[in-house]
């Protein structure tokens, strides 16, 4: 398939800058099939059952976003040049991560960057693109001190309309949010709030939690007209022997196995690659496109999102790429919020198709 297959116009005023307060408030899409309904968040009371199981990503979205100084002596005397940097992944020595550094070219091998009076980094080499930056501290000691000198890295999309803020220090994360290592949150998961989560576990709803570190990868566009021709970025992940039990489970009861966004799905799916979930641990590249054969979710709840991404090729392969196309005309006329902080959909494939129609 060409890439032009998963375009569509989008107003800009229809990517949201700020969530809706409270959390559960927010417009909800739900396709069953072809059968389009509109909603809020709350509503998902009506359309989930006793018995199924949302599978949720409890990674944690850790404040990637810094801004320190570089000092060097020059014939002038001292001088310091501000320098942004963006963590990506943290390395097997404790203490390294990569970064996407700016201005990168600038840096010098050896060099130290200030982002705070308790957090320095030494600038150590570059490959393909990406700095790597040995910090001062490890351990508890580096996480309290990049939450005090870190903003959330938002998308793109969403940091050229404004800067981040403190409010996306609690608006940027789940309210389950356990493990640290993500640099972009699981967006469908921040529609979650305390009271709706209570309210679907007394309805027998039952809940399963697995972890996708989302890295940066997830707003790279993709470049090929050939999709088949794409490379995913690999992000990772952990099924747990009891995670792996419990949708077993749910799924030989005849209880449905609903991720609640991309992340979690891709990664059940990274699972389930056999036929059957099992227990599962490292990097995941899996890229879902038309045609793919899903053997563990049996529905999705996810925000909306960029034309001509990856994630509109992954809802493609779920519900039909005609479906996809009939539902976000549906969202845009209807002008439901787009995006990270944007709105939901629960997307309910028809059983005949099993979610690999790919016309």
């Amino acid at each position: 398939m060409k890439l032009s297959d998963f375009d569509f116009d989008l107003p800009d005023d229809l990517i949201a800058v700020r969530p809706a307060q409270p959390r559960s408030s927010a417009r909800l899409l739900v396709a069953e099939g072809d059968n389009i309904h509109d909603a809020q968040v709350f509503d998902l009371t009506k359309w989930l059952r006793k018995g199924d199981r949302l599978v949720l990503n409890d990674t944690r979205v850790i404040p990637a976003r810094l801004k320190g100084l570089r000092h060097r002596d020059s014939a002038q005397g001292p001088v310091a040049a501000k320098i942004e940097a963006t963590l990506l992944e943290p390395q097997a020595e404790a203490g390294v991560w990569s970064a996407l550094v700016k201005p990168l070219k600038k840096l010098r091998p050896g060099e130290e960057i200030v982002f705070s009076d308790d957090l320095t980094a030494t600038f150590e080499a570059i490959e393909e693109g990406q700095a790597y930056l040995r910090f001062n501290l490890t351990g508890e000691d580096f996480d309290t001190a990049l939450n005090a000198a870190g903003a959330m890295p938002l998308p793109p999309y969403i940091a050229a309309k404004r800067p981040a803020d403190d409010r996306d220090h609690t608006d940027y994360q789940t309210v389950w949010a356990k493990n640290a290592g993500a640099v972009a949150a699981p967006t469908a998961s921040l529609h979650f709030d305390a009271k709706l989560l209570e309210t679907l576990a007394q309805m027998g709803v039952d809940f399963t939690y697995v972890t996708l570190h989302v890295g940066a990868g997830t707003f790279l566009p993709v470049k090929v007209d050939d999709i088949s021709q794409h490379k995913m970025h690999a992000e990772w992940g952990q099924v747990s022997s009891a995670a792996a039990a419990q949708i077993a489970q749910t799924k030989a009861a005849g209880g449905r196995i609903i991720p609640v966004g991309t992340t979690a799905l891709r990664l059940i799916e990274t699972a389930g690659r056999t036929g059957a979930i099992a227990p599962w641990e490292g990097d995941t590249d899996i890229f879902i496109t038309p045609g793919f054969t899903f053997n563990v979710a049996d529905a999705l709840m996810t925000n909306f999102h960029l034309p001509k991404s990856t994630l509109m090729m992954l809802v493609s392969a779920l519900m039909g790429a005609q479906t996809i196309r009939q539902i976000y005309s549906h969202a845009v006329r209807e002008n439901y919020r787009f995006f990270s902080y944007g709105d939901a959909s629960l997307l309910i494939p028809r059983p005949e198709t099993g979610g690999t129609e790919s016309h």
